[in-house]
């Protein structure tokens, strides 16, 4: 072969820093000798795969058509690799989880992962949405596991379980005796909500068509433990999804509110992979385990 590895790692390197330096630094190598296997690649085959602006690496349009196949590539490599050596990397995955999966179902998938190959490293992300699919765009992430609508071409979404919202108040709050609410009640709320760009913001957005301009939203949070409390301390009241508050729900330390039947907040959870990513036997191993949820 006219390239090495080695030149398809710093490749990619400089492809995720958009520096040699950084490149060189994330792959414990001189800075020279990554720039000169950078250079190599590209004089072997009379390409470019970069412009160069400034200290600044910005993949160009070669550069970005050649990454998913280099990405797959080695991949594959490092999985062989692994299964010859035999060492503890065996299994090794990163994995990206938006908050209600990552804090209240992908932990435990983790434990039966490990525990099943006691060897293997897992190493768990949460963030939102957005934020996962756009790691798992960049092979920072080998698989996401997310709770909203996605469109990508170069995403393969896979459903994967159904969930659906529901909106909750405290004890002490005048909904709590309620039977059911009707829209002037959902818009004289006091509001406390995920933020723009989650999954749940995304469905229950789509819930409250028609009176989302008149809703009361206090506080926008990135965390449902956080939303959770403030509807707890009487602050308003909230929607999550119900994987998240079946505790709180069972101890009454929060009640769950009937809107309605109009107001659907029923959502599916995906798997997301990259379509160029190569599906390894550990991303196989941890999707059996979703799917036994």
């Amino acid at each position: 072969m006219r390239y090495t590895f080695r030149q398809l790692e710093v490749f990619l390197a400089a492809a995720n820093t958009q520096n040699i330096t950084r490149a060189a630094d994330a792959l414990a190598m001189s800075q020279s000798a990554a720039s000169s296997a950078l250079k190599e690649l590209e004089s072997q085959f009379d390409i470019q795969l970069f412009d160069r602006v400034g200290k600044r690496l910005q993949l160009n349009e070669l550069g970005r058509l050649f990454r998913p196949q280099v990405e797959a590539l080695l991949s594959q490599g490092r999985e062989l690799e692994l299964a010859l050596d035999q060492h503890t990397e065996v299994g090794a995955l990163k994995v990206g989880a938006t908050l209600t999966i990552g804090n209240y179902l992908a932990v435990g998938v983790m434990a039966r992962y490990m525990r099943t190959q006691p060897h293997a490293r897992v190493s768990l992300e949460v963030a939102n949405t957005q934020t996962v699919a756009r790691r798992v765009k960049d092979f920072e992430l080998d698989i996401g596991l997310i709770e909203g609508e996605l469109q990508s071409d170069e995403l393969e979404v896979i459903p994967w379980r159904s969930d659906e919202l529901v909106v909750f108040c405290s004890p002490e709050h005048p909904y709590a005796d309620k039977s059911g609410l009707d829209d002037n009640d959902l818009t004289s709320a006091t509001w406390i909500m995920r933020e723009t760009g989650s999954g749940t913001r995304q469905t229950f957005e789509r819930g409250m068509h028609g009176i989302l301009p008149d809703l009361n939203i206090l506080l926008e949070l990135e965390h449902t433990e956080a939303i959770k409390r403030a509807v707890e301390a009487n602050l308003g009241i909230g929607c999550l999804s119900r994987v998240c508050l079946a505790d709180a729900f069972r101890r009454g330390s929060l009640i769950p509110l009937a809107v309605p039947d109009y107001r659907k907040f029923d959502r599916q959870f995906y798997f997301i992979l990259h379509r160029q990513k190569y599906r390894s036997a550990g991303i196989g191993r941890w999707m059996a385990l979703c799917q036994e949820l």
